[in-house]
């Protein structure tokens, strides 16, 4: 960019002093009067400064065109608006008569450095600007040009990865996985690929093992987002534990909610309760939850507590319950709830903004719902956060399960799973089904 300042002269004369100069290639940016000479601002005179720069390479095109002040005086057409002292502005209508110049063709980089400039933006947020947007394309062009280069069973692994909705951070650990350790000779075996492909995605599924020693009474906390299911979970819990399951005998179980404002919550868990003969209590502060806790221990195994459905974005109401449940102790057990439908995205923003309450696992609701489950792999995968129980259904007791890897295995769609050689290789514990 260079600067040519004329004293005296039109904005014709200034232009044609800088094409005679620098020949018909340059390429007006800025134009303006200014006043040039003169001793502590005394005696200056009436000059014109233009900003200008030279293509290395350009048509010899160009056009004059009235300028926006008064008389009309002629300019180079820049292809973008030229900054005056007023503000930005457009060109003036074209100039016939302006002999040799004709209008140039127009530079779309240079008319958004321009409004950029307009815009406060100096050289260096344009470096950062162009640095990043090429660090961009550089990545994505390396994406792209690997996949292209991708052997056929690996560009098919990709295929069945998207199509059960795992990120695409997840599908390129896998890809990248596969590139080091798949010999070409192994990639000709599909089904040998596709095997070891499922024995990566079941060894990122974590699963909760519960402490060996817990004081008792155990306290299980669920929390989680609206709509999620925490109030049917709760009952399907107090009947697995309150009624008995396969091998374990009934124990004596205590429901306490603070879900007592939202419709029907009340009714919901009180025929819950009155169905199992499962006491119900309701709380809706710091001392009273702490008070039935206390009641509780004296003749409960077990104390689950139902609270209310918070939007993840609601900081504020999430830090009031968090307070609450503090009267619950620093051996509770906190579960987050989450519905299995919910994108890969939502479920890591879910998991982010329920951090304070320092949840051991992840309860998967609403199995039955969805068809794919890669969205919960690839985010419990990316927060290292592991599975507790699932639910799939609505019937108390029997729709929900302990969570084992085998069950998201035979979830996946278009994977062939040897369900004999999966559960050899995670095993479930079964002693330790809740």
């Amino acid at each position: 960019m260079e600067c040519f300042v004329e004293q005296g002269s039109s904005y014709n004369d200034c232009l044609s002093k800088i094409i005679a100069k620098y020949g018909d290639r340059v390429q007006i940016v800025t134009q303006r009067n200014i006043r040039v000479g003169g001793i502590f601002g005394l005696f200056t005179r009436e000059g014109v400064e233009m900003e200008f720069y030279i293509p290395p390479y350009f048509s010899k095109s160009y056009a004059g065109y009235g300028g926006g002040r008064p008389g009309g005086a002629a300019s180079f057409a820049s292809p973008a608006p030229s900054l005056n002292s007023g503000g930005l502005k457009s060109p003036g209508p074209a100039n016939a008569k302006e002999p040799g110049l004709s209008r140039a063709p127009v530079d779309f980089e240079e008319a958004k450095k321009k409004v950029l400039a307009a815009a406060g933006k100096d050289s260096t947020q344009m470096m950062i600007l162009n640095e990043v947007r090429n660090i961009k394309e550089k990545i994505e062009a390396a994406g792209t040009a690997a996949r292209k280069e991708d052997h056929p069973a690996l560009a098919r692994i990709t295929e069945i990865l998207e199509q059960n909705d795992f990120s695409s951070a997840y599908i390129n650990a896998i890809l990248d996985r596969g590139r080091k350790e798949f010999s070409l000779e192994a990639l000709e075996d599909f089904d040998g690929v596709q095997d070891k492909v499922l024995e990566w995605i079941g060894e990122s599924i974590r699963i909760y093992q519960k402490p060996a020693y817990h004081k008792t009474p155990r306290i299980m906390v669920l929390v989680g987002p609206t709509g999620v299911g925490k109030t049917t979970t709760t009952a399907k819990l107090a009947a697995i534990f309150g009624l008995g399951n396969p091998g374990k005998p009934a124990r004596p179980v205590r429901i306490i909610t603070i879900d007592a404002f939202r419709i029907g919550a009340k009714a919901q868990i009180e025929a819950y309760g009155d169905i199992m003969d499962i006491p119900v209590a309701y709380v809706d502060n710091y001392d009273d939850l702490k008070k039935e806790i206390a009641l509780s221990a004296e003749d409960a195994d077990i104390v689950l507590v139902d609270t209310i459905g918070k939007s993840p974005r609601d900081s504020a109401k999430l830090g009031e319950m968090k307070e609450l449940l503090d009267a619950c102790g620093f051996q509770a057990e906190v579960y987050l709830v989450i519905a299995a439908g919910v994108k890969s995205s939502d479920i890591l923003e879910i998991l982010r903004q329920f951090e304070p309450f320092n949840y051991r696992s992840v309860i998967l609701t609403k199995l039955d719902e969805t068809t794919r489950v890669g969205n919960v792999i690839s985010a419990l995968s990316e927060k290292g956060k592991s599975l507790a129980y699932i639910t799939d259904g609505q019937k108390v007791p029997t729709d929900i399960h302990r969570a084992s890897v085998v069950r998201f295995l035979l979830n996946l769609e278009d994977f062939r799973v040897n369900r004999e050689k999966m559960e050899k290789q995670f095993p479930v514990d079964k002693a330790d089904q809740f």
